[in-house]
Order: C-alpha cells, then structure tokens, then sequence
C-alpha cells in the first residue's frame, strides 16, 4: 500500500519441541515511503521505499534472548512485496505464500549468524478484523487511524536452529497485518499491545496507548475471538489491567512492566500474565520490549490457561 506512508507484516509465536523446550519467536517485515510520491523511475536502484526487518528468538529453557534488525531500500533482488504469489522480504528473509486468497500455507525464513527459523503455517480461523470493520481509531483525529487485520491462531510446524542446533518445533502464531500515515498523537507516548491465544480456542488482543500521564488514551480496545472466529469488541471500561511487577534493562535502563492481572468481567475470565523469560528487549534502532508470555486462570488455582505474546513500546530511562 505505498499511498500510505508505513505498513507491516507482524509474525510472532509460541513454540516447543518434543521434549518440551519452549520457544518464543517475532518475525516482522516493515514498509517505510520516505515521501508521499513515487520518484520517476530513472533505475532500479531509485526509490522512496525501505523495508526494515525484526527477528527476535526467545530460548526459555537458557534464558537466552536472541536479535537481529536490517535495512534495505525497495529493490527486485533486496527487498519488496508483491501479492500474486504472495511474498514479502528483505535479503534473505522473508514470508511467502500460496496463492489462493488468504496465502495459506504461508512459510517464514529467517537467519542469522547465530539462529535460523523456517516455519510453515496454516491458519485455523477466519482473519479478524480490528477496530470498524478494520479502520482502528488510534486518536481523535480522523486520520490517526489504520487499517488492520489479523490471523489470531495459526498452526505451525518447522525447524528453528540455535548456533548450529536444530530442533523440531510446532506450536500457534499470530499474525498482524497493518498500514497507516498517522503517527501517535500530542500527549501519546507509545503503547502495550497483547496478543493472547487462549488453551479453550479463544484469543484476546488489547492495545493500550499510554498518555504522558501513564493512563490509557480512550482510543485503547480490545477484542475476543470465540472458538469460531466471532468477535466481541472490548473497550477499555470493560476490563481491567494491572501491573504487577517491573523489569529493567541492564543494557539500556529502560524500565517495563513485567507481569499483569488482567479480568474481562463480561467474559468471566481473571488472568495473570508473566514473562516467559524477562531479558527480552529489542535493542535496535528504537528500544522496545517483546516476548513470549504466559497465560495463568486465577479462577481455577492458577491453572496454565494460554500463551502469546506482549510488545511495550514509548518506555525510557529514567537515568
């Protein structure tokens, strides 16, 4: 969508290998138009468009948190997109897909000098579109606003490797699909999205973005997808999210919450969300936190009740 000046493509997971070895993974591809018009095409090389790539690899069982970021301009041999066959990448990554109208089964690979990921997945429900049938408010402005789907469960299966060792995996992913021009308002300092794939089928996803004052803007929302693929929409009056505990980074300072209650009292649930492990800030060309979590049923003796995954984005030093 190069009328709009950013768009992505937003994979993350929570996977384990026979033995029980736990993963967490986030693959995402980025589209940037450095200005509002295309220039004339005089070569290949010119072009108003960069893709920048995120691969994070989450180890829970050696506490070892894994990532890499890479630029490019648009270019046939760099990096792109294109719909028919479905395929997006920057270098060697990327995300292909078949070509029938969802792109399922689509397949991800990614390396790095110290891990690999090549993943198949195939989409257990319907997309679900967020916000107004897919216009999500993020401010007051009619403009700050996007358009924006989601894939809420995927089954995948493949192989990731961890410096040289490989291990067979299978497990769920998400994936957000989202383009817009708008950027946070005057007194938005970021947000805390939750992607949260429930053990009875169901998924949650929130979004909450932080005002200066640490409340969450009216714009923030929510929804929860049935066994089915139905969707209930949740504004943030109808549930209630706490923080329960902090992390900070050695590396930057940078403070982040780090485990939550959450209770949807219209859908009778009461969660506690945790970190599978807390080291897992991106340390690229923006900070930011994003890792595999755990979901805890605290109406049922803290019984495990899901996994997904968390991103905390606007976060600073306080140093």
């Amino acid at each position: 969508h190069h009328d709009f000046r950013n768009e992505w493509w937003y994979y993350t997971g929570n996977l384990e290998a026979p033995n029980g070895r736990r993963f967490g993974y986030q693959f995402t591809l980025f589209r940037n138009a450095l200005s509002p018009k295309s220039p004339e095409k005089t070569s290949n090389w010119r072009t108003n468009q960069i893709y920048m790539g995120h691969f994070a690899l989450t180890d829970v069982e050696e506490n070892r948190f894994f990532f890499s970021e890479r630029f490019s301009r648009e270019n046939i041999e760099l990096a792109g997109s294109k719909t028919k066959p479905f395929r997006v990448w920057l270098e060697n990554w990327e995300v292909t897909g078949d070509s029938t109208k969802n792109h399922f089964p689509q397949t991800i690979r990614a390396k790095t000098e110290e891990v690999e990921l090549e993943l198949e997945l195939t989409s257990l429900k319907p997309f679900v579109l967020q916000g107004n049938q897919g216009h999500s408010q993020k401010g007051s402005r009619p403009g700050n606003a996007s358009f924006y789907y989601s894939f809420t469960r995927m089954k995948t299966q493949g192989v990731l490797k961890i410096q040289g060792t490989p291990f067979q995996v299978q497990g769920h992913s998400w994936m957000d699909r989202e383009w817009s021009t708008s950027a946070l308002e005057k007194g938005q300092i970021g947000w805390d999205w939750f992607a949260l794939q429930l053990s009875d089928g169901r998924e949650i996803m929130l979004y909450q973005i932080r005002l200066e004052n640490g409340k969450p803007d009216s714009t923030s929302k929510g929804v929860v997808v049935d066994q089915n693929g139905k969707t209930t929409p949740l504004d943030w009056n109808d549930l209630k999210l706490e923080v329960l505990g902090n992390w900070t980074s050695p590396e930057t300072g940078v403070q982040y919450p780090s485990g939550w209650k959450l209770s949807i009292p219209s859908e009778n649930l009461n969660f506690q969300i945790n970190p599978l492990i807390e080291k897992q800030e991106l340390r690229t060309s923006v900070n930011y936190w994003e890792g595999a979590v755990e979901v805890v049923n605290l109406l049922e003796q803290k019984k495990k009740a899901g996994r997904g995954y968390v991103e905390l984005t606007g976060y600073r030093s306080e140093n």
